[in-house]
């Protein structure tokens, strides 16, 4: 068993939003297409190829235990992947991530509600002004079905997170990732035939990256929150949106302006504030 603090915990997510961003670039870069399902379908190939070799030898029963857990997170993640392709191919990338950072509001709400955390009043002034530096960079003017579809992924990163709590306890990262993944595949099957598109083997190398990336997000991201109660990090959650910005600029050609900017620095002020009070924090301890 080994000690995580609320320091490292916030350093993983960190690190794992960063990553998050590379891979929500290998999104944007497949255009408007029309096959959604299909690409999802190669990343979930890929992401089990991948962890595979990982796994290989752990007892059968490992994969069993809160098997339908893991059946309802992995549908959870396919249905947010869906609306994650429409929203990344459809707007700019610094404003698609900056309605993916409502996720740690909606998951301190759900977190008192449904896991009784008690929320302390700096969590809530952080994640409040977060929320707040969201809106500046969106200024809503009118509701797409771009902007519905990001804020609907919100939600779905809120819920995947919190879902954590449920998953077995003695199996380990790569193991939980791996059957994340693998029990999603015979639904995106189902929907790539429906989807009826001619196979484009073009998508499989960004879903690929996308995957590898995506993985090491969500690796960070299961340490992180079984190890520390959600509401002591969850601020952690903006700091992709820096990321965001730079590689919208780098790789699309997505120069922020000032709203955007202004916006983005209320985000990931809090941050730093929010670390510096849990700095002492007793280290918990982690599967």
């Amino acid at each position: 068993m080994r000690k995580i603090s609320t320091g490292l915990a916030l350093m993983l997510l960190v690190a794992g939003n960063l990553s998050s961003i590379f891979s929500e670039a290998m999104v944007k870069t497949i255009g408007n297409n029309d096959s959604i399902f299909q690409f999802i379908l190669f990343r979930q190939i890929t992401a089990v190829v991948i962890l595979l070799p990982w796994c290989y030898g752990s007892p059968a029963k490992n994969f069993k235990v809160g098997i339908w857990w893991h059946i309802l997170r992995g549908h959870v993640w396919l249905i947010g992947m869906f609306f994650t392709v429409i929203a990344l191919t459809s707007l700019p990338l610094a404003t698609a991530s900056a309605i993916f950072y409502a996720a740690p509001l909606i998951m301190l709400m759900f977190a008192s509600l449904f896991f009784q955390e008690t929320i302390s009043r700096f969590s809530i002034v952080s994640v409040i002004m977060g929320f707040i530096g969201v809106l500046i960079v969106i200024r809503p003017t009118e509701l797409s079905w771009a902007a519905i579809s990001a804020l609907l992924v919100a939600f779905y990163l809120a819920i995947n997170n919190l879902l954590i709590r449920k998953l077995p306890k003695e199996q380990s990262v790569t193991q939980t990732l791996f059957m994340t993944n693998l029990v999603g595949i015979p639904s995106a099957l189902i929907a790539t035939t429906w989807e009826n598109a001619t196979i484009q083997f073009d998508l499989f190398w960004p879903a690929a990256a996308s995957t590898t990336f995506i993985l090491v997000y969500a690796g960070f991201g299961i340490l992180a929150y079984r190890a520390v109660e959600s509401h002591k990090i969850a601020a952690a959650e903006y700091s992709g949106l820096v990321s965001a910005i730079i590689v919208g600029i780098v790789m699309f050609n997505e120069v922020p302006d000032l709203m955007t900017i202004i916006g983005s620095t209320i985000i990931i002020l809090p941050l730093f504030f929010l670390a510096n009070i849990n700095k002492k924090s007793s280290p918990v301890r982690a599967t």
